[in-house]
């Protein structure tokens, strides 16, 4: 139900400011929604997995508290990165 180590470094490279970035926040929200992407996949044939639904959701709690740390920070980071994830407001 996660996400690989090669998809893991694939999105960091993809989403990295710097060389070597791993803890911005961009790099973060973009490792959580690939795993929530993951995760919604694997709800759809397994309907009754309330404890793996849990764990969604605080994932989704989390990439929403960093998005809105984000948005207050710089705005403009905020909208491209929403944009390139194709995620909502």
């Amino acid at each position: 139900m996660s996400i690989t180590a090669a998809d893991k470094a694939r999105v960091m490279k993809e989403f990295a400011t710097k060389e070597g970035d791993t803890g911005s926040p961009e790099v973060q929200v973009a490792i959580l929604t690939s795993r929530i992407n993951t995760l919604t996949e694997h709800f759809k044939t397994h309907k009754k997995d309330n404890h793996g639904r849990r764990g969604l959701l605080k994932m989704v709690a989390q990439r929403r508290k960093l998005l809105d740390y984000l948005k207050g920070k710089e705005e403009a980071r905020y909208q491209e990165l929403i944009k390139k994830l194709g995620i909502r407001r």
